[in-house]
């Protein structure tokens, strides 16, 4: 068991270095399956939040505002300022008592219960003057306001009284109660009530949409409640805002909705999909037609992009000149793009041109992954004859999934090789291509399974066992059969008589020892696959 335990790892070790190794920066897109984009939304139950929501999602505050707006008004409890010079002097700092007045030395009291804080210096100072005509003066101002006790109920997470200032937002209050509950409460109708008398009815849309919200100069007792949820419609696909969406009443149109939900520009449909009459409906609309559609509580609006995009996006990476970016129209082939990328003569290797490409990198990808799922089932349902010998097999099966592991995280880059290192395909281009125009080199690089991986300067003459005696010659490891000549076009050579020219990189790969284990054969193709693939010995 020990010798076969060692065997694995000559085996795997030098193969999962290599991935290691392979894991570069290159960028890989998400291949993940796309649900089918047209027709019909779905109706199951999602997670969608409401819209609005997210004013509450954040860690709860549980500061006041302090400050006092020009239209508070004063009651009992709150703090004046009051500084006198001239025939009497005073500097002192009043209380407003429960009858709602305040008791100046020599002046009297002075009823302020009501009066709004920018009106509170007329007041006192008119007083003044009835008790000395001239020769005082007089500073005042409120310093402070009285804390006080707002019930917040309805359909709220924690429904009860809460402390804040008079000049608090409902905001306030309502993040202290943790929020409206997102199934049965309105983001629409609140109501501030005084006495069990309404003083302000809130809209949280107004202010997620305009900023606006109602001022409120808060008492206490004072009550908000928030009403019941009134029809909801669920929005999604390409809109900036894919929400549950409130309408005041039960129920509106595709217009208000529209506004609310913000579709993007490409939108041309709508999918609508709900219950009329008690049977499940469904409708498919131009989006003009759709902002007339009268909606209901409980639909499923999708906003849909159906026509085909006139232009696709091109990048171009390497050496050149200019714009990394062009937007062209859809059909344009290569030779037109580059007419438009000025480039240098001196820099850019302009007959070893290659696209990187989507699509066939999301080709590449789902090749790997199911060469990696062959090994997986091969590994984990190798049968056992014995107690040793099973666990053996487990001994391999940790090392190879190790190996799957590490090959997981690699992603191919799609290269398509349009060039031949003296004329350049003009091939159509596709949405998403990166063309690379490679900078002129005089080196060749040898990277594998050598002694000093390096680059080295180009000879003419020199063959690829030339270059790889130059660095170091072949380790241990390395299958001296088992050459690739990766050229700067991107395309990759094997064989017995390997022509080097300059730009090309020389991958020697390891050596696997098959006799040693049922499944190497998968691993050799995994790893030529990765190597060759991802261009893993890149510089």
């Amino acid at each position: 068991m020990t010798d076969l335990r060692h065997i694995m790892m000559k085996i795997l070790l030098p193969l999962i270095g290599l991935l290691l190794i392979s894991n570069t920066s290159i960028s890989a897109e998400n291949t993940s399956t796309k649900i089918f984009d047209e027709g019909l939304p779905t109706t199951h139950k999602t997670k969608t939040q409401p819209y609005g929501s997210s004013l509450f999602s954040g860690k709860k505050t549980s500061g006041s505002n302090a400050s006092i707006n020009k239209d508070y008004l004063i009651v009992p409890g709150d703090k004046i300022k009051l500084n006198l010079w001239g025939i009497i002097q005073s500097n002192d700092i009043l209380t407003v008592d429960t009858s709602g007045k305040i008791y100046i030395p020599e002046i009297g009291t002075v009823s302020v219960e009501g009066i709004k804080a920018t009106a509170l210096a007329g007041v006192v100072k008119n007083k003044i003057k009835t008790v000395y005509d001239d020769g005082v003066n007089a500073y005042v101002t409120l310093l402070s306001n009285t804390p006080i006790k707002v019930f917040v109920t309805g359909p709220v997470n924690h429904p009860g009284q809460y402390s804040g200032m008079p000049g608090d937002s409902a905001l306030h209050f309502l993040s202290q109660a943790g929020g409206i509950q997102h199934q049965r409460g309105s983001f629409r109708v609140i109501r501030v009530l005084r006495g069990n008398q309404p003083i302000a009815n809130i809209d949280l849309y107004q202010f997620l949409r305009w900023g606006t919200l109602p001022t409120v100069n808060f008492k206490d007792g004072d009550t908000i409640l928030v009403g019941q949820q009134s029809a909801m419609v669920t929005v999604q696909g390409d809109a900036r805002n894919p929400k549950r969406i409130e309408f005041r009443g039960k129920s509106s149109n595709g217009q208000k909705l529209i506004d609310i939900a913000r579709p993007f520009e490409s939108v041309t449909n709508v999918a609508v999909s709900g219950t009329r009459n008690n049977q499940p409906w469904s409708a498919y609309h131009p989006i003009a037609k759709f902002k007339s559609v009268r909606l209901l509580d409980g639909d499923v609006i999708r906003f849909i992009s159906d026509s085909q995009a006139k232009n696709i996006d091109i990048t171009i990476e390497g050496s050149h000149l200019g714009n990394s970016y062009f937007a062209v129209n859809k059909g344009t082939r290569l030779q037109e793009l580059l007419d438009f990328v000025p480039i240098s003569p001196d820099d850019a290797d302009i007959k070893n041109i290659y696209i990187k490409r989507k699509r066939v990198a999301a080709q590449q990808l789902t090749a790997l992954e199911q060469a990696l799922k062959r090994l997986e089932r091969s590994v984990l349902t190798a049968p056992a004859r014995s107690d040793g010998e099973a666990t053996i097999r487990a001994k391999e099966a940790e090392l190879v999934l190790q190996f799957v592991e590490n090959a997981r995280k690699n992603r191919p880059e799609g290269r398509v090789v349009v060039s031949n290192g003296k004329k350049v395909s003009n091939v159509r281009l596709e949405d998403g291509d990166v063309v690379v125009i490679p900078q002129l080199s005089d080196v060749v690089t040898i990277a594998g399974e050598v002694q000093i991986p390096q680059a080295i300067v180009y000879s003419p003459a020199a063959t690829p066992i030339d270059y790889i005696a130059q660095a170091g010659g072949f380790s241990e490891r390395a299958d001296q059969k088992r050459i690739a000549l990766l050229k700067p076009n991107g395309k990759i050579v094997m064989g017995d008589r390997l022509r080097v020219t300059a730009g090309d990189q020389i991958m020697v790969f390891p050596k696997v020892d098959t006799k040693n284990m049922q499944f190497a054969k998968d691993i050799t193709q995994i790893i030529y696959q990765i190597a060759l693939g991802a261009r893993v010995f890149s510089d």
